[in-house]
């Protein structure tokens, strides 16, 4: 993983807007509908090198393939493993929801933007946790057989489409996203394996074979984990020291899952969800902190944009960095169509920079952008206000 030796370098956190064109084939087999699988791969592949080239111009050093041929959680895991089978969810089956908290207090807001806590348009981000079916009904995958991986194609075909956008392209680093086994579990609901350590295990040692592939291909994995600090609002009667235990469990799973890949090819993303909404109730990040730091990664790429966040800097007063690895907060976030100002930017790397480190920090983003924020020309200027800023930072602090 990359330092920022002599600049303050730039990426973000995975997903970024996709052409209108591929998103209606994705959705069709996303669905099960009829759609052209050899012109699905065709249109993947140029619009991953056309969203390099997209990055590249917007100022980003370490970037991907924006997650297009993706389409959300429970989709990426039927694709990818086996065992699962999907089904109506009956009430009270399955997590609250990434704003279970926020919803006691807040139910008239939810009810008014959709009533189902946590669901997002399978036209959006990676974030989808359920599909809704043809009657508007949740539905969801329940594990009932051995978990085995079966995504080398898949996982091969991400590869070949980001080696071939890059080729004859300099970048300074390149990464693709995989899910971590925390947030498969939680949202895919176990009816096989008689405890949740089994199930995070047969989880983990199914994903090892998608991490270590990224990695073998030269490329720098980033592990998704969500729910890493969102799960704490889908069990809104855990204790804080409850919840740590659970937390626990599932960062052991991911380690396992990590077990002899190089510490400094891997990138840990946490979130608070990327629900527009209150997240009055989302866990503070000095509560969870000590936990994220023993991922066995490179980097820790964490929401420090949006006005819950913006003002958890100050955790890093008392929290030290662990040498040689790399802090990611976000600078530029989904929370809101605003661009931000790159004199802001600026502002907080410097501000983080001389915490843990100008040579390592790396300004990112708060959550993958695509389908989050108002319009595609939105996340561009996002972006660039971020490479601008970055660019003030650096000016600051190699004078």
């Amino acid at each position: 993983m990359k330092h920022s030796i002599d600049r303050i370098l730039t990426t973000h956190a995975g997903s970024l807007p996709r052409p209108d064109d591929l998103r209606e084939m994705l959705m069709a087999k996303a669905e099960g509908r009829e759609y052209d699988p050899d012109a699905f791969a065709q249109r993947t592949r140029s619009a991953v090198t056309e969203v390099v080239q997209l990055q590249r111009k917007a100022g980003v050093d370490c970037l991907n393939d924006g997650e297009l041929g993706k389409s959300n959680f429970t989709n990426y895991a039927r694709e990818r493993l086996t065992g699962f089978e999907e089904r109506a969810v009956k009430p009270g089956q399955g997590p609250t929801g990434i704003s279970g908290r926020d919803m006691r207090e807040f139910p008239e807001y939810f009810m008014e933007h959709g009533g189902f806590a946590g669901a997002v348009s399978v036209t959006g981000g990676n974030i989808n946790r359920r599909q809704i079916g043809a009657r508007g009904e949740p539905r969801q995958l329940f594990c009932v057989g051995p978990i085995k991986y079966v995504g080398q194609q898949e996982v091969q075909r991400d590869l070949a489409n980001l080696r071939a956008a890059l080729e004859g392209t300099h970048v300074t680093e390149a990464f693709l996203p995989a899910v971590a086994p925390g947030t498969i579990e939680h949202w895919l609901h176990n009816e096989h394996y008689p405890t949740d350590e089994t199930y995070l295990c047969a989880i983990a040692d199914a994903m090892y074979e998608e991490y270590k592939a990224i990695v073998d291909a030269g490329f720098l994995l980033q592990i998704d984990d969500p729910d890493l600090p969102d799960a704490w609002q889908m069990h809104p009667d855990m204790s804080v020291d409850d919840y740590r235990t659970f937390a626990e469990l599932r960062i052991d799973a991911l380690n396992h899952a990590l077990r002899d890949i190089p510490e400094d090819k891997v990138r840990l993303h946490v979130c608070w969800g990327s629900y527009h909404g209150p997240h009055k109730y989302d866990i503070p990040l000095t509560n969870i902190v000590d936990l994220v730091l023993k991922v066995k990664v490179g980097g820790y790429s964490v929401e420090a944009a949006n006005p819950r966040h913006a003002h958890e800097w100050r955790v890093w007063e008392d929290v030290r960095l662990p040498e040689g690895k790399v802090l990611i907060p976000g600078m530029v976030g989904h929370s809101s169509d605003f661009i931000e100002h790159p004199e802001l930017v600026a502002e907080k790397i410097v501000t983080y920079a001389r915490l843990v480190g100008k040579e390592n920090v790396i300004a990112g983003t708060d959550c993958g952008l695509g389908g989050r924020v108002g319009h595609p020309s939105i996340v561009w200027a996002k972006l660039e206000a971020l490479a601008e800023g970055a660019e003030i930072a650096s000016r600051q602090l190699w004078k």
